[in-house]
């Protein structure tokens, strides 16, 4: 049985994709890995660290981008390992604010830059106008 392909471009850019998004993944990861961290936890740790230290679970989930359930399970992860905290919000009480600790802000002290070098060289082979192109277009497939 031969299988037919309605799309054979778009099945060649979803391997391109897969392939880049496998590559870029295996680099950026190991800095984090030695840490025990998982990309969402370090984003978290950054995204806490960027607005002084504390956020709602609502607007970590919507950066990431993911359900409400993987949302918690990162934050989780960090709270067992003392890397945040969670607290209902006094004045929501439905509302969950999640708190880096010193630890985590430590660990985004330390391991930011290398991780942020690390970025830019892994996107050096594009130039601006391309890595703005990848961006839209990645938005695009995400909507």
């Amino acid at each position: 049985m031969r299988l037919v392909e309605d799309d054979p471009l778009a099945h060649r850019a979803l391997d391109g994709l897969l392939r880049a998004e496998a590559a870029v993944r295996r680099r950026l990861s190991a800095d984090l890995e030695r840490e025990g961290l998982s990309a969402p936890g370090f984003t978290v740790l950054v995204l806490l660290r960027q607005q002084g230290g504390s956020r709602e679970l609502r607007d970590l989930r919507r950066r990431l981008g993911t359900s409400k359930a993987s949302a918690t399970e990162v934050v989780n992860t960090l709270v067992e390992r003392g890397l945040a905290t969670r607290a209902r919000l006094a004045t929501d009480r439905r509302a969950v604010a999640v708190t880096a600790t010193p630890l985590g802000a430590e660990i985004v002290d330390r391991l930011h830059p290398e991780h942020a070098g690390r970025v830019a060289e892994t996107f050096a082979a594009l130039d601006d106008a391309e890595k703005r192109q990848l961006a839209a277009l990645c938005g695009k497939l995400a909507a």
